[in-house]
């Protein structure tokens, strides 16, 4: 018979990071789904409102770099969005190279309903006050490491 060896604990996947991460952002999305539906949007479209509520007005490319996003995702995205009335997708005039997205007066609207999704996400109880700022420092420490060692290997 041949011996089948015993897993390395480094492959374990309850040893592996990344599906943790994983995991629980797939979860997490889940809390999201049904408050996101009433609004009807996805949560990747809720999260390109987040940015154009912030932020007013932004290039695909700027929209793709605040959601570590490439322009091959974020674009069929838009597009979507944009069918439903919630952007304006408009090329630019000086480079035409650039599209600019705003808000409709729909995806506006949005916001007031949407000032809510936070608490709602709270009231499940995953997570206090004090253990969401410290894990939402952590993640975000993770993050800009990760992200700068790919830029720095080049990956993409």
């Amino acid at each position: 018979m041949n011996h089948i060896p015993e897993p390395d604990p480094h492959l374990l996947l309850d040893n592996q990071l990344c599906f943790t991460i994983y995991a629980c952002s797939r979860e997490i999305t889940k809390l999201y789904q049904p408050t996101l539906e009433k609004l009807g949007v996805t949560y990747s479209q809720y999260l390109v409102l987040l940015v154009l509520w912030e932020h007013k007005e932004r290039t695909v490319k700027e929209l793709g770099e605040a959601l570590y996003l490439d322009s091959g995702t974020l674009t069929p995205l838009l597009k979507r969005m944009q069918a439903a009335g919630l952007v304006h997708r408009v090329r630019s005039t000086e480079d035409e190279r650039k599209v600019n997205i705003t808000l409709t007066d729909k995806g506006w609207n949005l916001q007031e309903q949407a000032v809510h999704i936070p608490e709602a996400i709270f009231q499940h109880g995953c997570v206090s006050g004090d253990e969401f700022q410290n894990l939402l420092s952590q993640f975000k420490n993770l993050l800009d490491r990760v992200h700068e060692s790919n830029v720095r290997t080049g990956h993409k």
